[in-house]
């Protein structure tokens, strides 16, 4: 399966800015289940320095510079991304949640020795009790893990209220936790922290997800969305993804950006600017739209 994805950000300015920097991350990477195959950045007005590496998580990152005054700046990406079906299935997996934790804690794998970095306290993400005692439930020793972290994935979909307005990109987790209230962002950041709580390891997945319209009627240019999910690490098994927004793992609609440790590292967009007053307007569109 492939896609094209469009995803065009524009900023005007209530008083002109004089230069920015500015680094985006809006290019899908590859992975296991995915390559991109073609990629490119527009940008007006032109920057004035631009280019292209592989972040710190191996994430495709665009740094670009503009040194001339103005008064809107758009960025628009457009990407084609091959999607692979992913050859794990339920059932086949058989290690405990005890079982994880042990090579996670002891294992001197290569692959152990990268996750544990995922185990730690990242900016957005504090362990604390109550993250714990909630996963507790779910993440018991004697289970099969992607099982657990499954039914944890399942009980977040379920007790937590999808609401965009009630949150802001720095809401900490003890609110979200208290009101149940949040949006993607949110119920990731809440998973990985109930299992880095536990002492598993777990990351923050950026990335697309393919919308379909009702039946009968057209896909809407632009309505599409970024979405944020997570990725959990089981030894010797690799990295499985979850989406508590939606109750599901992570399929072929499920179209990776960058991953990091939390939000602050995926960003896809951050910068700086010199000017532009202390108001602006802001409008993201996303559009993601099968090829086959």
């Amino acid at each position: 399966m492939r896609f094209q994805i469009t995803h065009c950000t524009q900023y005007d300015y209530s008083v002109r800015v004089g230069r920015c920097y500015n680094l985006a991350q809006m290019v899908p990477r590859d992975t296991e289940r995915q390559t991109c195959t073609r990629s490119q950045i527009q940008v007006t007005p032109n920057p004035a320095h631009a280019r292209r590496h592989q972040d710190y998580f191996g994430n495709q990152s665009y740094f670009f510079a503009i040194q001339k005054s103005h008064e809107q700046l758009v960025i628009t990406a457009e990407s084609e991304v091959e999607m692979r079906e992913s050859q794990w299935r339920p059932g086949l997996l058989g290690l405990t949640c005890g079982e994880v934790l042990q090579h996670l804690r002891a294992s001197n794998q290569v692959d152990c020795l990268m996750a544990r970095e995922f185990v730690l306290d990242s900016p957005m993400i504090r362990a604390f009790d109550a993250l714990r005692e909630y996963a507790a439930p779910s993440l018991q020793p004697e289970r099969p893990f992607v099982e657990a972290v499954g039914e944890l994935n399942a009980r977040i979909y379920q007790d937590f209220t999808y609401d965009p307005g009630f949150t802001t990109v720095a809401t900490p987790l003890h609110e979200v936790l208290e009101h149940k209230r949040g949006v993607c962002q949110d119920f990731a950041h809440f998973a990985i922290g109930c299992l880095r709580a536990s002492g598993f390891a777990a990351r923050y997945v950026s990335g697309y997800l393919e919308t379909l319209p009702p039946p009968g009627q057209p896909k809407l240019i632009g309505a599409d969305a970024t979405h944020a999910w997570f990725a959990v690490f089981s030894p010797e098994e690799g990295w499985f993804e979850f989406d508590p927004t939606n109750n599901k793992m992570a399929g072929d609609q499920h179209i990776v950006t960058a991953w990091g440790r939390d939000y602050s590292d995926v960003t896809p967009l951050r910068g700086v600017i010199f000017g532009g007053g202390d108001k602006h307007d802001l409008r993201v569109a996303v559009t993601v739209q099968r090829l086959d």
